[in-house]
């Protein structure tokens, strides 16, 4: 897209299946911006572990493995694995190795011509300075709902009551950790998508995103 600033960022913050990756892998597309989906830095981290065989308790040699992470070489296909997110969740709650993934992923935003990154402290942690921050939302029922149909559309079965009861312990979790919670920024723009479908949704986020460009082009 013509008329983007040198650098500009979009921070998507949210809770688990409310649409925030979807979203905004479709920003980055419509804007010509890098996307980053931060969980996979913790999930890419985790998979380091068990393929080495090394304990996932074991701070130190998380912490390496952070550092050593290469962000390009993110396979979502096999991060997605649900025994590899089990495992992403045991090295996410140790504060050096977010320190180490959090300069990561502050170093990715900042390559011209800038990022949409998805996660859980974009807006409040990672980049607080973020042009536009989007904190999206949506029902855990819906969420879970949606999650379902997921799995269900990839051939796969899951029982809902389960899906639901995951959705709500993680919620917990991730709001609850005292090193970078889920919340939204002071400045972030909420979009509920409980009721909203994604392209509804979408075009919500690039009225936020045009404006604040065509504010730029202003200052």
């Amino acid at each position: 897209m013509t008329g983007m600033p040198d650098k500009f960022t979009i921070a998507i913050d949210g809770p688990a299946a409310s649409g925030k990756g979807t979203l905004a892998r479709r920003l980055a597309s419509q804007y010509g911006l890098h996307h980053l989906d931060t969980g996979l830095t913790y999930r890419g981290v985790a998979k380091a572990l068990i393929d080495a065989g090394e304990p996932l308790d074991d701070i130190a040699i998380a912490e390496r493995a952070a550092r050593a992470l290469d962000l390009g070489a993110l396979d979502r296909a096999v991060l997605s694995a649900h025994g590899i997110g089990e495992a992403a969740s045991k090295v996410a709650v140790m504060t050096p190795v977010r320190t180490a993934l959090v300069d990561k992923q502050r170093a990715f935003a900042a390559t011209p011509p800038g990022a949409v990154l998805d996660g859980r402290d974009i807006g409040t942690v990672v980049c607080p300075e973020a042009d536009v921050k989007l904190y999206v939302i949506a029902s855990p029922e819906v969420r879970a709902t949606r999650r379902w149909r997921e799995i269900e559309a990839g051939g796969g079965t899951d029982d809902y009551a389960r899906i639901l009861a995951d959705i709500e312990r993680r919620d917990a979790r991730d709001m609850g950790r005292e090193d970078s919670p889920l919340r939204p920024a002071n400045d972030a723009h909420l979009l509920d998508t409980s009721e909203m479908d994604i392209e509804t949704a979408f075009q919500a986020a690039c009225k936020l995103v045009d404006a604040r460009l065509a504010a730029r082009k202003e200052d």
